[in-house]
This record gives structure tokens, sequence and C-alpha cells, in this order.
């Protein structure tokens, strides 16, 4: 896939302790082959405390999800949830108000956290250049 200068994409991270997490960014620029300069959204260098700057793949870009509107979850429910500045896939397990939901986390099952609605999205997986809606944990 082919970005271009000013795209909105996720970073997916390869890091111990942050594997399966996406962080928001913005395409600067293409540096090499399959390989581009990116602006973090929410990352900041913690030396200038300016919007993080790095090179990455093009294996670890996606484009932005598509938004997709929902008023609640429903247990079972796959769900991104805002957590650490990035994006991370886990699955609803209990709803604690109306508005805030206990997520459990696969890949840190020693994890479970509980958000408020307004940090979390519809889980959409990237497959052959498309995206998909996850409705329930298999």
């Amino acid at each position: 896939m082919v970005f271009r200068s000013g795209d909105r994409v996720e970073v997916s991270s390869k890091q111990d302790g942050f594997v399966g997490s996406y962080y928001e960014a913005v395409v600067i620029k293409e540096v090499a082959s399959r390989e581009y300069q990116v602006m973090y959204k929410n990352l900041v260098d913690e030396f200038s405390k300016a919007p993080l700057l790095e090179h990455v793949k093009e294996e670890e870009l996606r484009p932005a999800p598509p938004k997709v509107p929902a008023m609640r979850f429903g247990l079972g429910e796959v769900v991104d949830a805002f957590d650490r500045d990035g994006w991370w896939a886990g699955v609803v397990v209990s709803q604690h108000s109306p508005a805030t939901y206990e997520v459990y986390f696969d890949l840190y099952p020693q994890y479970k956290c509980v958000y408020p609605a307004s940090s979390l999205r519809v889980h959409q997986d990237w497959i052959n250049h498309k995206y998909f809606v996850s409705s329930l944990f298999n």
C-alpha cells in the first residue's frame, strides 16, 4: 500500500509491553522504498517535548480506521481501548455503569481495566487493505 504525505495512519508497536497497540500518526514523507517518516499525534520526544517523529516500515502502518458510531458496547464485544497514548484491542467483560466498561486484554491477561465509553471504539481488523468490524470475541 502506498501512503502519501498527510495521510492519517496508525503505527503498530513491536516493543515489549506494547505489542498489539496502535498509535495515531500522520505521514510526513516517504524516506525509502516502503519506509515512511511519521509524526505521532499523542507521543512526544522526551527531550524536545515536540511530537515524536519516527521512521517506520510500511508493514507497521495501516490507514486510520473509519469511525464507527457506538453508543454502547455488549459483553464479549471486541473493542479498542485508548490507554497509554495508544489503542489496545480487548474484550468487554462487564459493564460497571451505563457509561463504563471493564475490558480484558488477551495479550496482557494480568490487566483488566475499566474505561469510560468515550475511551472505547469499535474494533476493526485491517485485512487485505480493507477494514472489517469485529463484533464478538471468538
